[in-house]
């Protein structure tokens, strides 16, 4: 067959394979027009002494298809491996995760009736970044690592999304009621790029009554934009009500790369027993048919797998009680044999229902910050055992012209000065210095440091102060 697409397929781990085997099958079946690419990543690899999981093979394979259809992978404990989802996220630029979220009544069992919403989580920064320190013998540090430009580039994706989906309205879950730097700089953004979409209806809600909300009442949902914690857990919850989570597919999608896998894990627990539900990885490939302009293929495989459902062939997972469950292979058969049939009571999918997103273009809309200043630093210390009396005022020392002292903290809490009833409770602590804004220098940090190291203390880290357009962009001590 002429003009295949070639697509880079990994089997993965634990069920990965099984399921992976079920749905190539129905792929070919449909006459899907790819040329699959098969690659190991994976357990294997990362025991085979490669922390990312991934071979040269699978790379080169990958960087030339630039389509990636990865069944789950198991990442093993300890050791410094690292996440392939996450390592394939950053390294192809896959800022996107798009994971649709719909009902199946009466075919599936769910207590709610018409769920129909696209989860859009940001795929790169937030606490995902993976940026950890220990720095004590007591404390780790795992940095929230957010910019102004990531935040526009998924927030921008969600609209473009909704509009050309006919979606009528977009939510986005934050939480900058505590973080208001991090947090409040994605509703900022949130704010301003909503005024350029009049036509869609925007919201915003504090992610833990949002995520309340969507499982109490997730029919109100549309499409829901949100960073990237927040996101890879508020779509498993919608995914689990709406009747499980081994129904869910998503896309990972970047300027030039894509990638497509179900949104549950490797299931080591079930891996071998021809049990698993190959769905979830069905849609994801779903996805990736159309994101390959092959939407002609996907609406086909889509009305099978509807069919099937309504016909009663269900799996362990979604299977009633008085019913016998199919193994993952007669499912896929069951899939097969419905090929060119439509659903006849939910509605059937349409070659044009559809419309892939790439990444929109990143505008100057909320590059608004003309001045940026230095006004202070942060300098954090490992001290065990410590009095907080003691400490602050050996820190009282240190102070140099232009560069002042003003304030001890432990866990985000003043214990220095004036704190008589601070609990301390690890070795921990943060001396904030403050200046003239705009007047304070590298140096004098540097100076500060000298006095502190003098003293015998022990800095771990420092965090410049800065304001932007005269705002003081750094969170405030607790206390005072």
């Amino acid at each position: 067959m002429a003009n295949l697409v070639p697509v880079t397929v990994a089997r993965g781990d634990g069920i990965g394979p099984e399921i992976m085997d079920a749905t190539m099958r129905i792929l070919e079946a449909a006459g899907a027009r790819i040329a699959p690419e098969f690659v190991d990543i994976g357990e294997k690899v990362y025991l085979s002494g490669n922390n990312n999981g991934v071979t040269d093979a699978a790379w080169a394979s990958i960087r030339s298809t630039k389509i990636f259809l990865k069944a789950p992978i198991t990442t093993p404990q300890g050791g410094g491996y690292k996440s392939v989802n996450v390592t394939m996220r950053k390294t192809f630029g896959l800022f996107s995760n798009v994971r649709p979220v719909r009902t199946f009544k009466p075919f599936v069992h769910s207590k709610h009736d018409a769920i129909d919403m696209v989860i859009v989580r940001e795929n790169e920064e937030d606490l995902y970044a993976g940026i950890e320190y220990r720095q004590t013998r007591d404390t780790c540090h795992s940095v929230k690592f957010m910019s102004r430009t990531g935040s526009e580039m998924i927030i921008r994706y969600a609209f473009e999304y909704a509009r050309a989906n006919g979606r009528k309205k977009v939510t986005c879950l934050i939480k900058d009621n505590i973080m208001k730097i991090s947090d409040g700089l994605f509703h900022k953004v949130f704010k301003l790029i909503a005024s350029e979409y009049p036509d869609i209806q925007a919201e915003s809600l504090i992610v833990d009554i949002g995520m309340a909300r969507i499982a109490d009442t997730p029919e109100r949902f549309d499409v829901v934009v949100t960073l990237n914690l927040y996101g890879d857990i508020v779509s498993d919850i919608a995914s689990q009500i709406a009747g499980s989570v081994g129904l869910a597919g998503s896309s990972n999608i970047g300027d030039e790369y894509a990638m497509f896998e179900a949104v549950h894990g490797s299931a080591p627990d079930i891996a071998g027993k021809g049990i698993a539900n190959p769905s979830g990885l069905l849609n994801a490939a779903i996805l990736m048919l159309h994101h390959i302009g092959q939407s002609d293929v996907a609406a086909t495989i889509q009305n099978a797998w509807l069919r099937a459902l309504e016909d009663g062939h269900h799996t362990a997972d979604i299977c009633a009680p008085n019913k016998k469950a199919l193994t993952t292979a007669q499912f896929a058969d069951a899939v097969i044999a419905c090929l060119g049939k439509l659903p006849q009571a939910m509605a059937p999918a349409k070659a044009g229902d559809f419309k892939a997103m790439k990444m929109p273009k990143v505008s100057e809309t909320t590059k608004s910050v003309r001045t940026k200043r230095l006004i202070g630093v942060d300098i954090f210390l490992d001290k065990a055992g410590a009095n907080p009396n003691e400490l602050g005022a050996l820190i009282e020392k240190t102070s140099v012209p232009g560069l002042t002292f003003k304030v001890m903290s432990s866990r985000g809490v003043k214990v220095y000065p004036d704190a008589p009833n601070a609990r301390i409770v690890t070795d921990h602590w943060r001396c904030r210095f403050e200046g003239e804004e705009g007047k304070v220098t590298n140096a004098q940090i540097r100076d500060v440091l000298a006095k502190v190291e003098a003293q015998g203390l022990d800095w771990i880290e420092i965090q410049n102060l800065y304001t932007f357009d005269g705002e003081r962009c750094f969170s405030q001590v607790q206390g005072m």
